[in-house]
């Protein structure tokens, strides 16, 4: 075995790095390369930039205060030359990994547990005048207010232990800050990164339809896509049941939306005709939150037959329907709750993987951004499901920060105590391998760790 084969081994036994295990495992640099992620003849590896990021992004650090920190760091440019590179598949990247790691995932997975899809966006401020694809009149939920920001959309996966981001995509549409035409880099048209800047005017609908068709034709799977109301038009869900997934959501009681064949036409009128002959069942949420229930199955001449349970709290009708006709109402409420995962991974990306938190005016950079925070996230909960005691993301989080600075200070002290130990001519006279053992170390060290802290 040789010298450097022999000492990565040790590193690898001896001091876990399990961020770099597994985009090991995962064999990100072939994925890398497949989402064109190529060298130039005398850049910076890609795959080195991307790992950098990772770390960044786990150990919370930005540009600045990583290259401060690392005495192995690259310059300044070469971050934001990634970033910009309009050449770079990024989806790709995203979609490319989580198969491979829904596929490792599938080994530790229970066959009964339901798996679902979820689309859901959210609004991140931007105060930026000319940050783009963000626009103004944005409705943010947290601020209860608008505001100017980005509004992403967002495909999740979950299996009930897990979560992973799949896909997203910016919606800019009407009060957009800065005209699409008005981007600031020059895009070739048959780019990847120009069809994702045509993306962003095809409103949120299209783009749901879209993300969800590229998950189910990469081969994804999953037994029911989860949306709110705003996105369970008819329309959508004739869509969703032509590509035969089945929808379980939250419809609006809108009769310019929902009008249907039966005599009659609304929500409100069959809720009143049925809760007369209905048995009404009794459920809880929470603590606090009592309602009754009883579910009809109805035609509407867009989504076909679909199967709703009327909700009734204190204050309001919660209609939820269900395009599978043979599961129970308990069913179609449990399965529904879990669209709050989605929600459970922006609260996780915003606090520990700086999504919201992207210092990019450009379009490109704010996209791969985006993709580098959902990557790592990714990276993490695979991470957290692996190991013998899943914590919480934002547990896990903190044992990975600390693991990484412990790893780059040791390694950093214990090569600085060998350099001690060269400098005694006795030692060098008897062992002439002993420098080169010190300069295989250090460059070992670099290409595993990626980087090494000085704090």
């Amino acid at each position: 075995m040789q010298l450097q084969e022999q000492i990565i081994s040790a590193i690898n036994t001896t001091l876990k790095n399990p961020i770099f295990q597994t985009m090991q495992l995962l064999n990100i640099k072939s994925i890398l390369k497949s989402a064109n992620f190529v060298k130039k003849r005398e850049g910076v590896n890609p795959y080195l930039v991307v790992l950098h990021f990772v770390y960044m992004l786990v150990m919370n650090k930005k540009i600045s205060t990583f290259m401060s920190q690392s005495n192995n760091s690259l310059k300044k440019d070469t971050y934001y030359r990634l970033l910009q590179n309009s050449s770079y598949n990024w989806r790709k990247l995203l979609s490319l990994t989580n198969l491979k790691i829904l596929k490792l995932l599938h080994k530790v997975q229970d066959s009964s547990s339901i798996k679902v899809l979820i689309i859901d966006d959210t609004v991140e401020g931007k105060t930026g005048k000319y940050v783009e694809g963000s626009r103004d009149a944005l409705w943010s939920n947290k601020e209860k207010r608008n505001i100017r920001g980005i509004n992403v959309v967002s495909l999740n996966y979950s299996d009930g232990y897990s979560n992973f981001m799949l896909d997203f995509a910016i919606s800019m549409g009407n009060y957009a800050r800065v005209k699409f035409e008005e981007f600031t880099q020059e895009v070739d048209v048959r780019t990847t990164a120009y069809k994702r800047r045509l993306e962003i005017m095809d409103g949120k609908s299209q783009i749901a339809i879209d993300m969800v068709t590229r998950a189910l034709k990469s081969g994804v799977y999953a037994d029911y896509l989860l949306v709110d109301s705003w996105y369970s038009k008819p329309v959508f869900i004739k869509k969703m049941n032509d590509l035969g997934l089945k929808v379980i959501t939250r419809i609006a009681n809108n009769n310019k939306i929902w009008n249907f064949t039966s005599k009659e036409k609304t929500l409100d009128s069959i809720y009143e005709k049925h809760k007369k002959i209905k048995i009404e069942k009794a459920g809880t949420y929470g603590k606090k939150i009592k309602f009754k229930y009883f579910s009809v199955k109805i035609e509407h001449k867009n989504a076909g037959k679909i199967k709703i349970v009327f909700i009734k709290t204190k204050e309001k009708l919660i209609p939820i329907a269900s395009t599978d006709l043979e599961i129970s109402d308990e069913e179609i409420i449990d399965i529904y709750k879990r669209r709050w995962d989605i929600e459970q991974g922006y609260k996780e990306l915003r606090e520990h993987f700086g999504f919201g938190k992207e210092e990019n005016r450009i379009y490109e950079a704010l996209i791969a951004r985006i993709t580098l925070s959902f990557f790592a996230y990714n990276i993490v909960s695979y991470i957290n499901r692996m190991s013998n005691e899943p914590k919480t993301i934002g547990g896990l989080f903190k044992d990975l920060e600390c693991e990484l600075h412990t790893l780059s200070i040791a390694m950093q002290a214990f090569i600085e105590i060998m350099d001690k130990i060269a400098q005694i001519d006795e030692i060098v006279k008897n062992n002439k391998d002993f420098t080169s053992i010190i300069t295989t170390l250090r460059s070992t060290t670099q290409d595993l760790l990626g980087f090494r802290c000085e704090s």
